[in-house]
């Protein structure tokens, strides 16, 4: 099923979705494990975003970004932390553990204490692969609102577990390797900044009814 997803998510590029184009296009569909999607900076508007094309300081790992434009570089896949019982189409509830998986390059989402290029603070790669992971790519999902599930077009915030860092970004852009792409980073103070919705995508059916953070 997954290879399907990935099917609809290449054939969703190849169109030149625009901004609200989606196979999913209804709002307040749930995210789901299995999902492939954009996650939307929520002031900015734009989407998290990585390629092949490593950082040029501290961990040398694959770079992340947000990016305005719409290409296939800005889906992922909405995992369960590692050794989880959930399954594709389980709803997502408020305080789960996930992960997210870069489409193109397999690499996690993924924070560490090294610093973030431009702002100092924490950095934010994409590391790993398929079989690849460790607790550094575990985010815990606070919901900003009363949804007790993961809803498309709901603010939410990614914390991340071991360094206790906010997956944030703002208008401070790259000048050069990824020349007007925002920088991505972990900042431990909560503000409006680290706020983030899921936007285009293929969202895989809910297969259950109720929820578990566990």
């Amino acid at each position: 099923m997954i290879g399907l997803l990935l099917l609809l998510v290449i054939g969703i590029s190849a169109a030149g979705a625009g901004a609200g184009a989606a196979t999913a296009s209804q709002t307040n569909a749930e995210v789901t494990y299995g999902s492939v999607i954009k996650l939307q900076h929520d002031r900015t508007k734009y989407r998290l975003h990585s390629h092949d094309v490593p950082y040029g300081s501290g961990s040398g790992q694959q770079s992340i970004t947000c990016y305005s434009g719409h290409d296939s570089n800005s889906y992922w896949i909405v995992r369960p932390k590692g050794r989880s019982s959930f399954r594709q189409g389980d709803v997502i509830a408020d305080g789960a553990v996930i992960r997210l998986q870069h489409m193109r390059t397999r690499k996690w989402l993924h924070s560490h204490l090294l610093q973030s290029p431009i702002s100092g603070n924490l950095e934010v790669s994409g590391f790993g692969g398929d079989d690849d992971s460790d607790t550094g790519d575990n985010w815990k999902l606070e919901i900003d609102g009363k949804a007790n599930v993961w809803l498309r077009d709901q603010k939410v915030r990614l914390l991340h577990l071991d360094t206790n860092g906010y997956l944030h970004s703002h208008d401070k852009k790259y000048n050069r390797i990824v020349p007007g792409q925002q920088e991505v980073c972990g900042v431990r103070k909560k503000s409006s900044d680290s706020l983030w919705l899921a936007a285009e995508g293929v969202y895989y059916p809910a297969t259950k009814i109720k929820a578990s953070s566990a």
